[in-house]
C-alpha cells in the first residue's frame, strides 16, 4: 500500500501512527528486513521517533526564532538611536585623535582629491546649472531693475451717502474752516 503525504506535518503524523502499529503488532517479530537491511521492532521505533523529534524541534526552533525577530524588531529602534547617540558623542570627544576613533570601529571620512577633468566637468556643470535655473549673484542682482510701462492708475472715488445713512459733516473740527452760516459745496 502506498502512502503519499503532502507536508512535513503529515510525515510526522503518519510516523507516529507507525509507531503505536509497532508498539501493538511487532512485539513478537524478532527481525524485519527493510531497504536491505534488518531492523529489530525497537530499532524501527527509535527510527521513526527520531523523525518525530527532528521535527518537533525544529518547530520550537521556528518558534523561538520568530518571537526572537519580534523582540528585536521592536527594540531596534531604539538600540540604534542609542548607538548613533553614542558615536556622536565618541566623534565629539576623540574627534582630533584618529586612533581612539579607531578603536571605537569608526573611522572618518577620507575625501579623495578630485582630479582635473573631474574639477573641469563640476565647474562646467555648475555654470550650466545656474543658467538653466537663471541664477545670479548679489552684483547681478543689484543691476537687474524692473521696467513698468502702460499702467494707468484710476482714482478712487468715495461711495456717496444713501438716504438711510446720515451725513457726515466735512468740515474739521478745528476752527480752519468755514464758519457755520456757510454751506458746503456737497450739501447744496
Amino acid at each position: 500500500m502506498a502512502t503519499t503525504t503532502k507536508s512535513k506535518a503529515d510525515v510526522v503524523h503518519l510516523a507516529e501512527q507507525l509507531i503505536a502499529g509497532t508498539d501493538k503488532h511487532l512485539t513478537g517479530v524478532t527481525q524485519v528486513i527493510l531497504g536491505g537491511g534488518t531492523y529489530t521492532p525497537e530499532q524501527i521505533a527509535a527510527k521513526l521517533q527520531s523523525l518525530v523529534k527532528l521535527r518537533t524541534d525544529v518547530d520550537q526552533a521556528k518558534a523561538a526564532t520568530k518571537a526572537r525577530l519580534a523582540t528585536e524588531k521592536t527594540d531596534m529602534p531604539a538600540l540604534r538611536t542609542f548607538i548613533g547617540a553614542f558615536v556622536s558623542y565618541v566623534k565629539g570627544a576623540f574627534g582630533s585623535a584618529p586612533d581612539v576613533l579607531a578603536d571605537f570601529g569608526i573611522h572618518p571620512k577620507v575625501r579623495a582629491p578630485l582630479t582635473v577633468e573631474a574639477k573641469a566637468a563640476a565647474a562646467a556643470k555648475r555654470k550650466a546649472t545656474r543658467a538653466a535655473r537663471h541664477t545670479m549673484g548679489t552684483k547681478q542682482k543689484k543691476g537687474v531693475k524692473g521696467v513698468v510701462t502702460g499702467v494707468v492708475l484710476t482714482p478712487i472715488t468715495a461711495p456717496q451717502p444713501t438716504a438711510s445713512e446720515p451725513a457726515s459733516p466735512t468740515t474739521p473740527a478745528s476752527g480752519t474752516g468755514p464758519t457755520a452760516g456757510t454751506t458746503s459745496p456737497h450739501t447744496a
